[in-house]
């Protein structure tokens, strides 16, 4: 029999058969979580607690709501865009999300037990919509979000460290006590002011705010240009040390220049046949 023979007695297949061997995504995923179920051996969806689903190849990920005890969810090095499937996942207190493709965080406002989210390596380019997700999350400790295109705006980690104070690990660094003090100075200016008029004696007219933790008075309306003092740090913080601190850094240098008239030779000293004796010295006192 030829060659030509050989390909043509062999079955052609359908495109419909083809597609029906192909597997759903949703279906590819609920064959994972399964697979890990009974690798863990638990019975009933009441005793998992974590479920290990990362470098699977999933795109999309079945519902995962009947785990109302779960606690670690690992997801990383997948394909996904979305967290959609996480509803009713309440306990959920760590979640690695890194390594996907994700570019949509919808959902995540409904687990307030979060301590730990890892996004990193991913494709979120909104920080807006991102902060206004996690806001409401006063547990969250741990957050990363390098290698998004997010990453690279303008004062990215003083905006997530101003808008989720809660937040003490961001992308792997410690936040600093000096991040927290900048992220007042450059995002709440009036707060600022007003700190910083307190700590250097100032009276400045304030709008009254029942909500605000400091003590006000009412009045009539704002000063137009701040104006308190020359050359003052017109921004306004939390602590009035910080207000010294970051007013100190500013300020210009300003130099006093003395006379040292220890080495100021004397009249017989300086006409007499004494030792000769060094040049005078001047005493120079630098301050901010």
């Amino acid at each position: 029999m030829s060659r030509d023979q050989k390909s043509s007695s062999l079955p052609v297949l359908p495109c419909s058969s083809l597609q029906k061997k192909a597997k759903n995504p949703l279906q590819s995923s609920l064959q994972a979580v399964e697979d890990q179920v009974k690798i863990c051996g638990h019975k009933r969806d009441a005793d998992v607690f974590e479920l290990f689903l990362s470098k699977k190849e999933l795109t999309e990920i079945v519902d995962l709501s009947r785990f109302r005890n779960l606690k670690y969810l690992w997801l990383h090095h997948n394909k996904l865009h979305g967290i959609a499937f996480l509803t009713r996942n309440y306990c959920l207190t760590e979640l690695y999300l890194n390594n996907n493709a994700i570019f949509d965080i919808e959902g995540l406002h409904n687990l307030p037990s979060l301590h730990v989210l890892l996004l990193h390596h991913n494709e979120l380019t909104n920080t807006e919509a991102m902060v206004k997700e996690l806001k409401g999350m006063q547990n969250l400790k741990t957050l990363t979000l390098y290698q998004n295109p997010l990453s690279q705006y303008n004062l990215y980690r003083l905006t997530i460290i101003y808008h989720l104070p809660g937040v003490e690990l961001l992308d792997w660094k410690q936040v600093t006590e000096k991040e927290r003090r900048s992220k007042i100075t450059i995002f709440d200016h009036k707060k600022a002011h007003i700190i910083q008029s307190i700590a250097f004696g100032g009276k400045v007219d304030v709008s009254w705010n029942p909500k605000s933790t400091i003590l006000q008075k009412r009045v009539s309306k704002l000063p137009s240009d701040f104006a308190f003092g020359d050359n003052v740090d017109k921004t306004v913080f939390d602590d009035p040390e910080d207000a010294v601190f970051v007013r100190s850094m500013k300020r210009s240098l300003m130099a006093i220049t003395s006379m040292n008239w220890d080495t100021v030779p004397t009249r017989e000293e300086e006409y007499g046949e004494m030792k000769k004796m060094d040049s005078a010295k001047m005493m120079i006192l630098s301050l901010r």
